[in-house]
């Protein structure tokens, strides 16, 4: 069920490469079909956006005046929610909240010798769009990682956008935003949606960024309107990597290998570790709550295609192959997980100990869940506020500054043979 792959192997590198590789997906297929559609919104905004809408969501009765929830449908859909349900995710809001307060931008100012003054600042973005799956996988989660680091932000308008297939609609989802005050919900989903947001339309606002998981068709949508509107990030099918000694319960390592799985056929759960026994003991009990689990068709598909157990000699083969692999989410589940944290540079989120599984981080550990996938996490971060701001330069130059540093300004723009720029100063300083 899930491969075994061994650091002793003359072939280990091509053999991780190659499982690593397996969910970059080529997308070409369906970029087309993606463009058609953005390009067909743009032009003819709510008709093309409800078209597709009864085409792809089968909202027959969708017309302009309800492409958003109103205010009865809100208060209607809400009551349904269980107060057990509705007093989670007030804790999951609170908890999330007060781990982003602490992430506020400090702006500063400096005065050189000269009495030029330069400071950097930070102004929020006007309009965020939030795309929130919708059907199977439909999360009031996804709703508080987004908003929240947004609403910190100072974040005028948020609105958001969840798929209604059938009418269809999750309760905790439509509680989670107006738990956010989200301006607008609207009943829209894939590619049209973020076109949507992209360009705006009678009915749907533009906005400055689009953020929050999707398919790949919402994926691919993201990437295309990037420039017009700004996005979060590419992202791929969830992840998770373990490490593991002989000190692991393998009954918790095998219910977090699990978990991942659970999410998607695409998501991919790794586990490193340099305990034969340990392997042994997982592969046994993954059979076992196999047995019990919803989603065991889901878990089966993922293990089967993209699931690894490696076998490594030591710990610092297992540093330097999980920041090959780069996860969205690590778990280190050791005797001293502290002692990897200096070696290992690449991760979306790492959690430490028998304590801490990913699912922790999910709901209401507090720090983001949006995280980078597929080996983006060697070059990017997750979900903050400061994706919600935009950082400013101010300078204002003395006319002393000018006169000290103005010749050095003029040599350097006629080497770059940039005659316009030197005059701009020389004709300050004559």
């Amino acid at each position: 069920m899930i491969k075994v792959l061994n650091t002793k192997n003359r072939e280990f590198d091509k053999q991780l490469n190659y499982y690593l590789g397996l969910r970059k997906l080529n997308f070409s297929s369906k970029s087309g079909v993606v463009r058609k559609i953005i390009t067909d919104i743009k032009k003819n905004k709510d008709k093309s956006l409800i078209k597709y809408e009864k085409k792809f969501n089968k909202l027959k009765k969708l017309n302009k005046k309800n492409l958003y929830f109103s205010n009865s449908e809100i208060k209607s859909i809400t009551k349904k929610l269980s107060p057990k349900i509705k007093s989670s995710i007030d804790l999951a809001y609170n908890r999330i909240l007060s781990f982003h307060k602490n992430q506020k931008f400090q702006s500063f100012k400096v005065r050189d010798k000269y009495k030029n003054i330069f400071s950097y600042r930070s102004i929020p973005l006007n309009r965020v769009g939030v795309y929130v799956p919708g059907g199977t996988a439909s999360y009031p989660s996804s709703v508080l990682m987004n908003c929240i680091p947004a609403i910190i932000a100072g974040v005028k308008e948020i609105f958001m956008t969840v798929p209604s297939t059938n009418g269809k609609i999750n309760p905790g989802v439509i509680y989670a935003a107006k738990k956010c005050k989200v301006k607008k919900i609207y009943k829209l989903g894939g590619a049209q949606a973020v076109a949507a947001f992209a360009f705006g339309t009678e009915t749907v606002s533009n906005v400055d960024k689009i953020v929050g998981p999707g398919n790949e068709y919402v994926a691919l949508a993201k990437k295309e309107v990037f420039g017009e509107a700004g996005i979060d990030m590419f992202a791929g099918p969830s992840e998770v990597t373990i490490i593991a000694d002989k000190h692991s319960n393998p009954d918790w390592v095998a219910a977090d290998l699990i978990a991942q799985a659970e999410h998607d056929k695409m998501s991919q759960s790794i586990l490193l570790t340099n305990s034969k026994d340990i392997i042994f003991k997982v592969k046994k009990f993954i059979d076992i709550q196999l047995k019990f689990l919803p989603k065991k068709k889901i878990v089966l598909n993922s293990f089967k295609k993209f699931g690894l157990v490696i076998l490594t000699r030591n710990a610092r083969e297992i540093s330097e192959i999980i920041n090959k692999i780069s996860p969205e989410h690590l778990e280190i589940y050791t005797k001293n997980p502290q002692t990897y944290l200096k070696s290992i540079k690449n991760a979306g989120s790492i959690f430490l100990g028998a304590y801490s599984p990913e699912a922790m981080g999910d709901y209401l550990a507090g720090p983001n869940h949006v995280l980078p996938t597929t080996g983006t996490a060697k070059f990017s971060s997750g979900l903050s506020v400061y994706d919600f701001l935009k950082r400013q330069s101010i300078i204002k130059i003395t006319k002393s500054g000018i006169e000290r540093l103005g010749s050095s300004v003029i040599n350097l723009a006629e080497y770059e043979n940039l005659q316009g720029h030197a005059n701009s100063v020389k004709i300050r300083i004559k």
